[in-house]
């Protein structure tokens, strides 16, 4: 029987699932094509935004746009204008119930599970074609399809069917944590990330002046703390290693920002007496907000227990 058996909605980046429908089939060759689910979310950036996997007796399609992929499964004689009408629909709602900002930000797997609910609405229409709207224009699609037909992904592109054949050794370890490898690529910078690298740059510039007029107030007065001049270098260098953990990835890189901001917060309290308040609020603000984008910018890649 021709027909549509799932579908799920992934962030292209990290191969993050965002929403998929409920399954109830749990045959051998369909549980295995959920393998093949996980394997190709994890080479979506790497893929081009229209493709097709024929595993047998089951076809996977899927669309990519604006960091999102829309996946599906179905067997291997449905006609595949529909399934690709079936996802152009799919991708037209989501993006137009979900805001780029929702998707980019999402941490946790299946947060936007509720649209599982038109996914399945539309699902059932799919699969009973003659309750299929008469909107539906597959001329349309049919031609664009003719003209820029998707690309057959073949099975050995993806490796072996266990879906881990093409992760580096060591990059996953325990139960889907990340290892402190040093070549890990982060994820892609955002405009608030952008913000707080600069105003750390700033802070750690003005903590350098500020370190060399105290230099300066200390060969001239000998009564001078020398102190002040250790705290102000020490605030320039803690500002600049967070620059470094924002745009590079090291081991127990979390624990580091928080260290770094917790001797922020002690320089500046030891430059209480040099300082008014507002300038105080202002450094320890900027390496608060630069802790939170170090720890939002999160290494490339997915938990291989993601059930997608």
């Amino acid at each position: 029987m021709s027909m549509i058996l799932s579908a799920s909605v992934v962030r292209v980046r990290d191969g993050l699932p965002l929403s998929a429908s409920t399954d109830y089939d749990q045959s051998t060759g369909v549980q295995e094509c959920r393998k093949y689910f996980k394997m190709l979310s994890k080479k979506l950036s790497q893929l081009p935004d229209r493709c097709t996997l024929k595993t047998g007796q089951y076809n996977i399609n899927f669309i990519s746009s604006l960091g999102v992929s829309y996946m599906m499964l179905c067997t291997e004689n449905y006609p595949n204008v529909l399934a690709f009408c079936f996802l152009d629909e799919l991708q037209k709602e989501f993006i137009t119930t979900y805001n780029m900002m929702k998707t980019n930000t999402a941490i946790r797997p299946y947060c936007f599970i509720e649209f599982d609910n038109f996914i399945q609405r539309t699902k059932q229409r799919y699969n009973n074609t003659r309750s299929l709207s008469t909107k539906l224009n597959l001329a349309d699609m049919q031609t664009e399809i003719k003209l820029r037909p998707p690309y057959q992904i073949s099975v050995s592109e993806l490796g072996s069917a266990n879906g881990f054949s093409h992760i580096p050794v060591g990059e996953y370890k325990g139960t889907g944590k990340i290892s402190a490898a040093p070549h890990q690529r982060l994820e892609p910078v955002t405009l608030p990330g952008i913000v707080s690298f600069v105003l750390s740059l700033l802070c750690g510039a003005l903590n350098l002046i500020r370190g060399f007029h105290a230099i300066e107030s200390l060969l001239q007065n000998e009564g001078e703390d020398f102190s002040y001049v250790i705290a102000f270098f020490l605030g320039t260098a803690a500002c600049l290693y967070q620059c470094y953990l924002f745009v590079y990835y090291t081991g127990w890189r979390n624990a580091k920002s928080f260290l770094t901001f917790g001797l922020i917060c002690l320089c500046n309290m030891y430059l209480y007496e040099l300082r008014n308040l507002w300038q105080l609020f202002f450094h320890v603000t900027v390496g608060a907000f630069s802790t939170l984008q170090i720890r939002l910018r999160q290494p490339q890649g997915k938990s291989p227990d993601y059930n997608v």
